[in-house]
């Protein structure tokens, strides 16, 4: 199926491990089809979720509020090296984890053989 006069988007979120399955079980009871990825963060190295939705374009806030509610931010202490008169330092340093990075993008085509 190709889609005709409909304007589809692909939503893709990134959101902490501790989030995606809340996100996920919110997704599929409204009735989106979803994809779940496992991925890792670069920064603090953790694992995160990429979450791909195809939408149609009417829909894509509808994903997004969903995503946006069971995403939460928090605070996360992590050990940070420093180094100091010849000696390393661990140093735990605060960090905020957890919300989600959404990209919504065009869809040129879509075909479910």
């Amino acid at each position: 199926m190709i889609t005709g006069g409909i304007r589809m988007k692909l939503v893709l979120a990134i959101v902490n491990k501790d989030d995606s399955g809340t996100v996920l079980a919110a997704l599929t009871k409204e009735g989106f089809s979803v994809t779940k990825i496992a991925s890792t963060g670069g920064f603090l190295m953790s694992g995160n979720t990429s979450i791909l939705v195809g939408v149609d374009d009417s829909r894509v806030d509808e994903v997004i509020n969903i995503i946006e509610k069971h995403s939460k931010k928090r605070s996360q202490m992590i050990p940070s090296t420093t180094y100091n008169n010849n000696a390393y330092a661990s140093i735990p340093v605060e960090v905020t984890v957890g919300g989600a990075t959404v990209f919504v993008l065009n869809v040129e085509r879509y075909e479910r053989l």
